[in-house]
């Protein structure tokens, strides 16, 4: 009987959030998680008259140069909602929500705050005066579809305050519930996750330590929780057929999520900020079959980078795709790929089939040229690249930065051997509109006549309103064939 009152409230739970018009999570008390006070942000149903949904806005940190006090608030919409925003001694009368493409526009309300609808779920910056190291980062979940309450009863680990020895060997279900979860006595910080395990970080819930996949499977990381502070956010390495969807990284110090020799993987809606030398958003090693939607990173160095081997992982990466997503790169590269790999193997290693699809790029800012690539190419240690598609890219003003960057390249810091050949890369559907940043020229270079690069298309191409007609304003070297401009 009790375990058909089980199943008979779950599916009620579910229910009820597949119906659920607004979500608003639970507030979180703890006072070492940073709250911000110049923000007060509210929601309700488009046309209701019922009294507004207050969210809780955190204190984010970005931008290692200046480790600027940003802020973040989410919550889950099923329904068309209306957003208020309130600043405290801040006017309203310069203000741009982006991404520019999504079209919102906002009605001011008397001095100090404004209005907009959104009709679906979307991930947002709102920056008053051109502020965008104190903007507001405003998330739209989509509602969840599966939740837990931690009152599952069998091979359940409820990590609940207080709680002990909770480790075990096999368990089906790890349950984050609301409120500040900093696990003692554990080394480095990191909780391993087993096999055939699902992790649920619940709306409210904040875990201070990093979450371990290593030589497992069947592994979903789900809900609506963060992972705060974490040494790195989500490590998966040696392992196949994972999920992590849903949840927010503060301020790692290094990765969002590391993928090494990893394969059939999927991250959706996960938002990351960082504000570190070296705290990247999602970096690849060696892997293959990743699925990276509808994601959110804001990040100090690359917020995506995909490499072959490094450290202890080897071995050809393929078929990873990144659609739908909204980048920032404080430091680094928005998109890069390519730059390690196994040179004292004889011929190096294959990185293939790699899309970036439907992306929004909100800044780039790079002194060191190295590195200055919103789209980068750039093939070091042996490495041969292939087939790479960047389609549907929306840029916005880049503080400094090149918008295509595809090269054969030596990096003294991290290279031994140069790369190998660089061939078929298509960059379709491309659009940068500038304001006052530093856009350098596009670069395609070569390293010498057998490490090439060999084929790029660059098929409408929008620069500032102007279609790309020729390479003239490319810098090219004679190691370059077969650049076609469409």
């Amino acid at each position: 009987m009790q375990k058909v009152l089980l199943v008979i409230f779950g599916t009620l739970c579910w229910m009820w959030t597949v119906e659920a018009k607004i979500a608003v999570y639970p507030r979180v008390t703890d006072k070492t998680v940073a709250e911000n006070g110049l923000y007060r942000v509210y929601v309700r149903e488009v046309g209701s008259r019922d009294s507004w949904n207050e969210l809780q806005v955190f204190c984010v940190e970005v931008d290692m140069d200046t480790r600027s006090q940003a802020a973040m608030a989410q919550f889950d919409m099923g329904r068309p909602v209306e957003i208020r925003i309130v600043v405290s001694g801040m006017s309203v009368d310069n203000v741009k929500i982006r991404p520019l493409v999504c079209g919102i526009n906002y009605k001011k309300i008397g001095e100090h705050a404004l209005t907009f609808i959104l009709e679906h779920p979307l991930k947002l910056s709102i920056e008053f005066g051109g502020d965008r190291l104190g903007n507001l980062h405003l998330f739209a979940n989509p509602v969840e579809t599966e939740t837990y309450d931690g009152a599952e009863e069998k091979d359940v680990i409820n990590w609940g305050e207080g709680t002990h020895d909770i480790f075990r060997k096999h368990c089906r279900l790890i349950y984050f519930g609301p409120g500040v979860h900093a696990p003692k006595d554990l080394p480095n910080n990191e909780i391993a996750i087993p096999s055939n395990c699902t992790v649920y970080l619940a709306p409210g819930a904040v875990v201070k330590a990093k979450l371990r996949l290593d030589k497992v499977e069947n592994v979903r990381i789900l809900g609506r929780g963060m992972l705060y502070h974490p040494l790195r956010g989500v490590e998966i390495t040696h392992s196949r057929n994972i999920r992590v969807e849903g949840i927010t990284v503060v301020d790692p110090q290094h990765y969002t999520i590391y993928g090494g020799g990893s394969e059939n993987v999927t991250i959706r809606n996960v938002k990351s900020f960082s504000s570190r030398g070296w705290s990247y958003g999602i970096d690849l090693m060696c892997c293959r079959n990743w699925l990276i939607d509808d994601v959110f990173l804001r990040t100090s160095d690359d917020c995506l980078a995909f490499y072959n081997h490094r450290w202890w992982f080897w071995g050809n990466s393929r078929e990873l795709t990144v659609q739908n997503s909204v980048l920032w790169a404080d430091a680094a590269h928005a998109m890069h790929i390519g730059l390690h790999g196994d040179d004292l193997s004889d011929e190096g290693e294959l990185l293939s089939k790699v899309t970036f699809c439907n992306i929004d790029v909100l800044n780039v800012d790079e002194d060191d040229d190295n590195y200055r690539g919103v789209m980068a190419v750039c093939s070091g240690g042996k490495n041969r690249v292939e087939k790479v598609l960047f389609e549907n890219v929306r840029v916005e003003d880049c503080e400094e930065a090149r918008l295509i960057d595809v090269r054969v390249c030596y990096n003294e810091k991290y290279n031994r051997e140069p790369g190998g050949s660089i061939r078929n890369v298509i960059f379709r559907n491309i659009t940068y509109q500038g304001e006052e940043g530093m856009m350098y020229p596009m670069r395609i270079r070569g390293y010498n006549h057998k490490a090439c690069v060999a084929g790029v298309i660059l098929d409408h191409i929008l620069l500032n309103g102007r279609k790309m007609e020729d390479t003239q304003d490319i810098e090219m070297n004679d190691f370059v064939s077969g650049v076609e401009v469409k």
